[in-house]
This record gives C-alpha cells, structure tokens and sequence, in this order.
C-alpha cells in the first residue's frame, strides 16, 4: 500500500512540475534575444526556431556567408552582426550594436552557443597553444560576451542561457574542451545567484552527442591526425601506436551515438528563454541523462574504470 501511496506523489509531482512548465511569458513578440555562433548547428537552428516562434532574433555570426544563409531562411525580423568572441574591440561593437536596437526595453535574453571542440587527446599530445585557443572561445568568450550585455539583461529582468555539456561534468579527454566546459558551469552558478535578486534567470544546457558543425567524424579524424602527427618522438614512443588507434576507434564510437535531430538542445533553449519557470540545468539527450550524468556521480575509481574501458 505504500508504494501506491508513493506512486501517487510521484505522479502528482511530475504532473504539477508539467503544468508549471508549460506557462509561457506574455508578449514574446516584443522581446529581443540574442544568440551567439550562430553560422551552424544549435546558434542556427534555435535561431530559426526563435523566429518562426515571432521573437526578435538578434544573431551573430563569425562568417558573412553564415549570417547570409541565415538570414536567407528567416523573417525580416531576425538581424545578424558579425561577432568574433575571441576579439574584445568585436565583442565591445557588439554590444554597442544590440544597445542601439534594444533601446529601453533591454535585452531579454542572451544564447551563449559559439564554441570550437578541437584539438583533443592525451594531455601530453597536446600543447598550450590547443588549450588556449579553445579557452578563448568558449569560456572567455562567453564571460566577454556576458559582461558586455548582462546590464540590458538586468534591465529586461530576463534570461542567459549558457550551452554546457555533459562534459562539464565528466571529462572524456584531453584538451581545453572539457575544461571550458567545467568553466561554463562554474561561471553560470555564480551568475544565477549574483542575479536572482534581480529576477534574471540563468540556465545551463547540458547536450549530449548530436551532429552539429563541431562533432563530425571528418573533422574529428583531422584534428586527432595531426594532433598524433605533431607529438614527439619520444612520446610516440612511449604510447606506442596501438594507444592512438585505441582513441581513433573509440572516438569514431562516440561520434556514431551523435544524432541528428538537434532539437531537444534547441527546444531546451527555447523552453529556457520562453517559460515563466525555466529549469536551471537541461539535460539534453538519452546518453547524457541515463548515462553520462548519472556516472559523474559515481565513486571516481568506478567512474574512471568505465570511461577508460570507452
């Protein structure tokens, strides 16, 4: 009897949690949201998504020709400006830029998407330069990013949306992606708490593998290649080829689980930026919320024994 009795909480629970995040915030006609890196993948579509949706889209773009083939598919509602995050002078005529089309409303909302995955490996393969330069994108990049906005945000009393990973909670492998991404998770706790009071609501998405512009086999084969192409004779030596071949197969492993239907990241986007009770973490993809999450809190040498037998 008990357990119906759980049972029937448990059903109660869920049902009010479904009600409660199905409200939508009035007037998202009149809203302004910006996303970044949005040439390709999650940026694109939940670009499209958004306007199609009536908001007003403001995104950037690192490429001409990515901010053209947007444009291309959308409304004339959606503006694009081309952004490069790694470059503060960019960023700050951004942000100039978003100020002049916002005006007194501010913005209510703030994507956080740009990002770069590659190189990766072995930490020993790698050099300082491979982890900078993901750094730069994706982690300070979006704090140069953020910083710039988050008055016109404070003001609208409205959303940021930062795009983590699963990999912010487990670290797969070497390089400066997964680091950017514990970055990412760390920057936006602190970042909800200093802007509760104000009423901004900060969400992390957590994707698992998809199919985006970044994770591909091609690219991924490429970058592995001459990241083993460029280490030393004496570390090649000390890994021996078998080691390398071991992280190609288990890569082209990881990559055939990435799916191509984006849109539970990007729905998670738009739920974040849309809803009146957004959560503070979305899970996004089978893997990541029946797997990967649930190891990061397993005991570490258990935790360890299953990534390295991946």
């Amino acid at each position: 009897m008990m357990w119906l009795y759980l049972a029937a909480l448990l059903g109660l629970y869920y049902l009010f949690r479904w009600y409660r995040e199905r409200q939508t915030v009035p007037n998202l006609q009149e809203k302004y949201v910006l996303i970044t890196g949005c040439d390709s993948g999650f940026g694109n579509k939940v670009a499209r998504q958004l306007d199609q949706r009536g908001l007003r889209v403001l995104a950037t773009c690192l490429t001409q020709k990515g901010a053209d083939q947007l444009r291309e598919t959308t409304s004339q509602r959606l503006q694009t400006v081309i952004v490069d995050v790694t470059d503060r002078d960019s960023v700050a005529a951004m942000a100039k830029w978003v100020k002049e089309q916002v005006g007194n409303r501010g913005l209510w909302g703030l994507v956080n998407n740009a990002g770069v995955a590659y190189p990766f490996g072995p930490n020993e393969w790698l050099t300082l330069d491979d982890y900078v330069n993901v750094l730069k994108v994706n982690l300070i990049g979006m704090i140069d990013v953020t910083l710039s906005l988050i008055a016109l945000v404070r003001k609208a009393r409205g959303r940021i949306v930062n795009v983590a990973s699963i990999l912010g909670r487990l670290s797969l492998f070497g390089g400066g992606y997964c680091i950017s991404k514990f970055g990412v998770e760390a920057f936006s706790d602190s970042l909800r708490r200093d802007l509760s009071s104000f009423g901004v609501k900060v969400s992390i998405i957590e994707p698992g593998s998809f199919q985006t512009g970044l994770n591909n086999k091609e690219l991924s084969s490429t970058s592995l290649k001459r990241t083993w192409s460029q280490v030393s004779s004496e570390v090649k030596e000390a890994y021996g080829e078998d080691t390398y071949q071991k992280i190609y197969k288990g890569m082209d492993a990881m990559l055939d689980m990435a799916k191509a239907d984006l849109s539970p990241v990007t729905d998670s986007m738009e739920h974040g930026l849309t809803a009146v009770y957004p959560r503070t973490r979305y899970a996004a993809g089978w893997e990541a919320k029946l797997f990967f999450i649930p190891l990061s809190y397993f005991p570490t040498i258990l935790a360890d024994y299953v990534i390295t037998k991946l």
